[in-house]
Order: C-alpha cells, then sequence, then structure tokens
C-alpha cells in the first residue's frame, strides 16, 4: 500500500470517504499545511450531499476536522501552524475547487 500521496503530505493509512480525496489533494497545496492525515470512518446519517469538512479542536501540531459524504464521516488530522479560522478559510478554498 502506498502510504504517502501527493507531494507527502497526504498521508494514506485508511480508506477515504467518496470524493474527499480530490478535496485533500487541493488542500495540501497549501504551504502552510504540513500534512493530512485521514482517520477512521464512521457512518453517520446526517452526512448526505456534498463533502463538508468541520475543523473542531487544536491538537499537538495543527487541529482535528470532521469531514461528512457518502452517509460516514472521517476525521481529519492537519498537520499546520494555522489559526482556525485561516484553516478554515484554506478548507472553503479547495472544497470549491
Amino acid at each position: 500500500m502506498r502510504l504517502r500521496a501527493h507531494q507527502n503530505k497526504l498521508k494514506i493509512e485508511h480508506s477515504i470517504l467518496g470524493g474527499l480525496r480530490p478535496v485533500l489533494e487541493r488542500l495540501v497545496e497549501n504551504e502552510d499545511i504540513r500534512a493530512v492525515i485521514p482517520g477512521v470512518i464512521r457512518p453517520v446519517r446526517d452526512a448526505r450531499g456534498a463533502v463538508r469538512i468541520r475543523v473542531t479542536v487544536p491538537v499537538q501540531n495543527g487541529w482535528k476536522a470532521i469531514a461528512l459524504a457518502a452517509g460516514a464521516r472521517q476525521e481529519l488530522f492537519i498537520s499546520t501552524p494555522l489559526g482556525q479560522a485561516d484553516l478554515e478559510k484554506r478548507i472553503e478554498a479547495a472544497l470549491r475547487g
């Protein structure tokens, strides 16, 4: 299995929700994003429609976020020095394409 992809910033160790990978690849193009590590996928009822990403809590080297799509949620660990507001702007830009 290929563990690293796209400039060695997107670490793939688990499956990725449908439609989320292109968004993450656009997100890691920012030089302020050191790495994105997708985590566990769990089914949820409120994850219909387009991919959504919500920044939730700070972690040791960045932020934890939750991606919602295709009837499931996936944890994302984003390594970055950015504050929450700046990261959310970059995520919105990546979601727009």
